[in-house]
């Protein structure tokens, strides 16, 4: 296919209409045909862009699909297949951990490996593109979104995203019948919004976005994601949507892609209500420019770009290299010589939902399940009487947001689960409603605890408390389960308390009243197995936080790798009023990054430095001796920390660089050796350059951000050591 040559043979009309992207459901052959209504019903898209549209967001199933890739063609006058886009986040039918979840981990084949399957589940139903991954860097767990990102590191968050891109788009996406195309979202800094209320502004320094929020879109790109989303939040007081410096100057100049942009969902429409736009012919303006190619569920580029063009205010070169990239796109996914792509209904039902993949869940989720509390409860034993309580005890929703085409009757819930492990003695009383629980509910389930040696008490979040549109501005758990929680805990203090939730939770008025807490996320399609794997230590966990829990609402954001003040607090002098503290609480969080128990207990010893010289073409050996304390086999995430205590701008206190996951029997010790290169030392200067200063650098090994073992070493300019 000659790109330039279709383009050539293309009227206008048929260019601008490639650029709009609209929902399934408005095109011949879906199996909901709608006209728009509603609060769509403003739109200004007639029958003809609808027939003429370049791409379709979402479309259930591969019969579906093909049904509007028919009808598209048998009306496009040049036989250009549509783009078939989705919500792919953390599985298509077979559903994984959610993304906070899984980066619990500390596994990228792991994440490489769910993705993979994700997309194939995906591709053999017809969809060419997912909106994946959400690499937004978070530090405010009161946003709703924070169960679509990897957490509060940058590091990590960088890694994970090249994972999840790996996964999705496999080792060659045009022949691969098992791939789709990664779309990196959302560009830039969605995840620092004020308040973590969705939608909201961001206002941070070039060098901060430079150095914290921009570097896993970049890795994400590095590792050839083909497309980009923009986000709904402004940065530098413009809106991405129309935000020429950041759409074009930075990612399509400097960071050199060439891939489609897309907006997300209205957001060129949003120009307006932010003040930068006076109507849509504005924001159409403004958006061309910045260089985003697809319009997402608005009509302000179908409506406006060819009155724009003949007034002379954009150049219809811009029209033309937003069409030859989208051209181009579905060129490299092989459409235009099969428009139908992998789609095959028969391998769909062999492939979707297989024993397979759910063993792979089952086990994304056991590994993603992080151990908050434990007095040594746990692991229960199979001859304990244990009652099963709370809204989650046998709720089949375990899925979270953005899980689209899983099904709530395929879940494994947990009692499913429990009673798959032939535990005999479990009695359960489920609760209908999270917020509201009645009192014989409360009665039946102090009875039940009453004439029980062990309770799991299941609370947590249903899946529409987070999500987009699920910010909070209090994140405790409901009133009733705590008030649940308190009144079987007078009759029996032997609780194991099971979270199910898609953020970090403020558990101050839990912690008093559980023997032991079982973070496990909404775990997904094969949750309730997964959950009784740990409880019953079939599975040891070993899982660590990607993102710190907070003492309070009060504190956040809150997160381990934060600046010194010019009066830092000391543990050893907590009564300096004149220190940068809060007088009613503490400044940590009560989990911080890295944080997560086992069954099992590790020893760190040894930390020993190859050199205590760095410099730009020498590398240190970092070792550390690991051995378990324990009686029970276990898995360690080893991380490695680095801190400058002198830069040319304020550095902070640790930066996660590098992560080992080691397994241990009982009584063995291993040596985990790391490597130490300057390129680990760089950041970003006042003057938006990244270079390593000469000076001192403590190095910290450890199984989480606060335990650690400390040494140092030095970093001098030149070649060689002196």
């Amino acid at each position: 296919m000659d790109i330039d040559a279709l383009l050539k043979e293309m009227t206008l009309d048929e260019k601008i209409d490639q650029l709009m992207q609209l929902a399934a459901f408005l095109f011949d052959g879906a199996s909901h045909e709608g006209e728009i209504t509603g609060p769509l019903s403003d739109l200004g898209i007639d029958s003809r862009t609808i027939h003429n549209s370049g791409s379709v967001l979402g479309g259930s199933g591969a019969k579906e699909i093909k049904n509007i890739q028919d009808a598209h063609l048998k009306t496009n006058r040049l036989n250009i297949p549509l783009l078939i886009m989705a919500d792919i986040i953390h599985g298509y039918k077979t559903i994984f951990p959610h993304n906070l979840a899984i980066s619990c981990a500390f596994d990228p084949k792991l994440v490489e490996e769910t993705a993979a399957i994700a997309a194939k589940e995906a591709a053999v139903s017809g969809i060419h593109v997912t909106f994946a991954p959400m690499v937004d860097l978070v530090r405010d767990p009161r946003w709703g979104r924070v169960m679509e990102s990897t957490g509060e590191d940058p590091y990590l968050n960088s890694e994970l995203a090249k994972a999840f891109v790996k996964g999705f788009q496999g080792a060659d996406i045009h022949s691969s019948k098992d791939s789709v195309a990664a779309c990196v979202k959302h560009f830039a800094a969605y995840g620092a919004i004020e308040a973590g209320r969705d939608y909201n502004t961001v206002n941070m320094s070039n060098r901060e976005l430079r150095e914290l929020y921009l570097p896993g879109y970049k890795a994400a790109l590095e590792e050839g994601a083909l497309m980009v989303m923009t986000a709904f939040n402004t940065v530098d007081g413009k809106p991405c949507s129309g935000n020429k410096a950041l759409m074009r100057h930075l990612l399509r100049d400097e960071w050199a892609f060439d891939g489609v942009v897309i907006s997300d969902w209205g957001a060129i429409r949003e120009l307006i209500p932010h003040g930068v736009a006076k109507d849509e012919k504005a924001a159409a303006a403004l958006a061309i420019e910045a260089g985003v190619d697809i319009e997402m569920m608005t009509s302000t580029y179908v409506s406006h770009l060819k009155e724009l063009l003949e007034e002379g205010a954009i150049e219809e070169s811009r029209i033309d290299e937003s069409v030859r990239r989208i051209l181009t796109l579905k060129k490299t996914l092989g459409l235009f010589d099969n428009p139908y792509r992998f789609l095959d209904e028969q391998r769909a039902e062999e492939v979707i939902f297989s024993e397979e993949h759910r063993k792979v869940a089952r086990r994304a989720a056991e590994d993603s399940i992080v151990l908050l509390e434990n007095d040594g409860i746990l692991p229960l034993s199979k001859k304990d009487s244990l009652a099963l309580i709370g809204p989650f005890a046998e709720s089949n929703d375990l899925l979270g947001p953005w899980s689209w085409i899983g099904d709530r009757e395929d879940v494994e819930t947990i009692k499913a689960g429990i009673e798959a492990d032939d535990v005999k003695a479990l009695v359960t009383q489920p609760i209908k409603d999270i917020h509201r629980i009645t009192e014989e509910e409360i009665n039946a389930s102090v009875e039940l605890a009453k004439a029980s040696d062990k309770v799991i008490l299941a609370l947590g979040e249903s899946s529409d408390m987070s999500g987009e549109g699920g910010s909070r501005s209090k994140i405790e758990l409901p009133e009733a389960q705590l008030d649940l929680l308190k009144k079987v805990s007078e009759v029996n203090t032997q609780i194991i308390v099971v979270l199910i939730n898609g953020r970090p939770l403020d558990l101050t008025r839990v912690v008093p009243y559980a023997r032991a807490i079982v973070e496990a996320w909404f775990p997904g399609s094969c949750g309730g197995s997964a959950i009784s794997h740990v409880l019953f230590g079939v599975k040891n966990p070993s899982a660590k936080l990607t993102m710190s829990f907070p003492d309070s609402v009060g504190q956040i954001p809150v997160y381990y790798n934060h600046h010194n003040t010019g009066r830092p607090y000391d543990d050893n002098n907590p009564h300096n009023r004149y220190v940068s503290k809060f007088i009613d609480g503490p400044n940590k969080p009560r989990y911080p990054f890295g944080y997560g128990l086992s069954y099992t207990t590790f020893e760190y010893e040894d930390l020993t430095l190859s050199s205590q010289v760095l410099t730009e073409q020498t590398t240190i050996d970092v070792s550390v001796t690991v051995k378990n304390t324990g009686t029970t086999p276990g898995e360690e995430i080893v991380q490695l920390y680095i801190r400058d205590h002198v830069g040319e701008v304020v550095r902070p206190l640790k930066e996660l660089k590098a992560f080992k996951k080691i397994q241990l029997n009982p009584n063995e010790a291993k040596t985990v050796m790391f490597k130490v290169n300057e390129q680990m030392l760089r950041y970003t200067h006042s003057d938006l350059t990244d270079y390593t200063d000469p000076g001192d650098f403590s190095v910290f090994v450890g199984t989480s951000s606060e335990q650690t073992l400390e040494a140092s070493f030095y970093y001098q300019l030149g070649s060689e050591e002196n």
